[in-house]
Formats: structure tokens, C-alpha cells, sequence
């Protein structure tokens, strides 16, 4: 009995191990969030509001900003149907080849953004495999809004996926069997017993593709040409005005992407607090 006491009793060993965690946590996030926030907003700032005004309401930082919300609005609603099917397919039914789908939507995270869009310039540029055929029907995808909007669904095809299936798995199928035996449709099904139940999670994996659809750069600077006004996302114009020596202008708009990033995730941990709390 003594033995158990003393067992599940806090040791101060215990008490000093939980502090250094938590003194080299709040170390981490100070050097690799807080630091790095803070100089964002003091070098946007640096030259006063009305050099940081100027900046964020130039043409070109308004058709960067215009195109990277676009963007966002095309790519998160297609990864959030394809999610909801592949997660839906995996979970749901059992047939030959889902080891290799869910492979699959894995692959985007283990290639380079670089990589990937180094082949769709490969594939649709004018002396890509297709890009023959493209030119000679009038469609531009690389160099072009339709090639940035590829490349961004490409890399967020995971999130919303990934969110959804292990959400499916531990709900089995038999909430949705039920409705069948009561003479649910398939749609109907979906609609009044799965959607309610994986609401949480498709909200979560709709913020995380958001996110990282705004701030998506490796392979939409591969396949956007850098035209300025045109296929420049907020990403993009940071880096040109940094290189051009425009340091406020570029931390201005710096700024306005780590606003979007701070918004995302407080609505991403008010959905864990919902999910939790129901």
C-alpha cells in the first residue's frame, strides 16, 4: 500500500523534469514564433503607418493579395469534395487498390513542391507533353492563374483527407447502415447522419488547406513566372520586393499573411475546443 502511495505521488524530480519542458517550450516559441512575429510587425511598421498604407494598397500588392484569396476560394471547396469522396471510399467500402490511394493522397507530402512544379511546367508548358495541344486550342495553364491554381490543389490535396479518415474509421459504418435499413438514400444518408458527424473534422482539415494555400510557395513560383500583377500570390511579392531592397514593403505584406496565419489558427483551436467539448 505504501509502495502504490509513494508510487503516484509527484517526486520532485518529476516536478523538475515538467519545468524544464516547459521552460524549453516557451524558449522555442519565443525564439521561432513570438521573435520573428514581433520583427514582422516592427519592420512593417519601421517607416510609419502611412509608408506601411502605401505598401499593402499598391497595384501590385493588391492583384498579389486579390490572386492568393482566388486561389484559396478555387483550391479549398475541390480538395474539400475530393477529400470527402477519398476519405468516404477508404473508410466505407472495401476493393482492390486502396493501399494504393491512400499512397496516393500521401504523395504530395513526400515530393518537393519544386519538384511538382517543375512537372506541370513539363507537362503543359509549350514544349511540355501537352502543351502543344493546349496552344493550338487557346488554353495557357503554365505562366498563368489555371497553372497556380493546379499547383496550390496539388500540394493542399492531403488536409482534408487526411482529417476525414481517421475521423470515419473510429465512427464504423453502422449509424449509416441503419439509415439504409430505414430506407435512407445514399445522399440522404450522407447528408443527415455522416456530414453531421464529421463536421469537426472537415472544418479542420478546410482550415489547414486554407492556410496552407495562402502561404503555398515552392511550387507556385515554378509555374507562375513571376508576373508582376498578374500571377504574383502574396508569397511571391515578399520575396520580389525583399529582393528588390523594398525591406517595409515587403514586411508590410509580410504582415498582412501573418494576420491570415494568426486568424487561421485561432479558428482552428476554437474547432479542437468545440470538437472536445462535444
Amino acid at each position: 500500500m505504501s509502495e502504490k502511495t509513494a508510487g503516484s505521488t509527484p517526486t520532485a524530480g518529476s516536478k523538475w523534469t515538467r519545468f524544464i519542458f516547459i521552460f524549453i517550450a516557451i524558449i522555442y516559441l519565443l525564439l521561432f514564433l513570438f521573435i520573428p512575429l514581433i520583427t514582422i510587425f516592427s519592420k512593417a511598421f519601421e517607416r510609419g503607418a502611412e509608408v506601411y498604407i502605401a505598401a499593402i494598397t499598391d497595384k501590385d500588392a493588391l492583384s498579389a493579395i486579390r490572386l492568393t484569396i482566388i486561389v484559396a476560394l478555387l483550391v479549398v471547396p475541390l480538395n474539400t469534395v475530393f477529400g470527402i469522396a477519398a476519405a468516404w471510399l477508404i473508410t466505407k467500402f472495401r476493393f482492390k487498390g486502396k493501399q494504393l490511394l491512400l499512397t496516393l493522397i500521401e504523395l504530395p507530402f513526400a515530393v518537393s513542391p519544386v519538384i511538382a512544379g517543375l512537372v506541370f511546367v513539363l507537362l503543359f508548358s509549350p514544349r511540355g507533353v501537352l502543351g502543344p495541344w493546349l496552344l493550338d486550342h487557346g488554353i495557357k495553364i503554365i505562366f498563368s492563374v489555371p497553372g497556380i491554381v493546379i499547383a496550390t490543389i496539388f500540394v493542399t490535396l492531403p488536409f482534408v483527407a487526411r482529417e476525414l479518415i481517421p475521423v470515419m474509421q473510429s465512427q464504423g459504418t453502422g449509424e449509416e447502415e441503419a439509415a439504409l435499413s430505414l430506407g435512407a438514400g445514399g445522399w440522404k444518408t450522407f447528408f443527415l447522419v455522416t456530414l453531421p458527424n464529421i463536421k469537426w473534422g472537415l472544418l479542420y482539415g478546410m482550415i489547414l488547406c486554407n492556410a496552407r494555400a495562402i502561404g503555398e510557395f515552392g511550387a507556385v513560383s515554378v509555374v507562375s513566372g513571376h508576373i508582376r500583377g498578374t500571377t504574383n500570390t502574396m508569397p511571391l511579392q515578399i520575396e520580389i520586393l525583399y529582393n528588390e531592397y523594398q525591406f517595409s514593403a515587403s514586411f508590410a505584406v509580410a504582415s498582412l499573411m501573418s494576420l491570415l496565419a494568426l486568424v487561421t489558427l485561432v479558428i482552428k483551436n476554437w474547432i479542437e475546443w468545440r470538437a472536445e467539448k462535444r
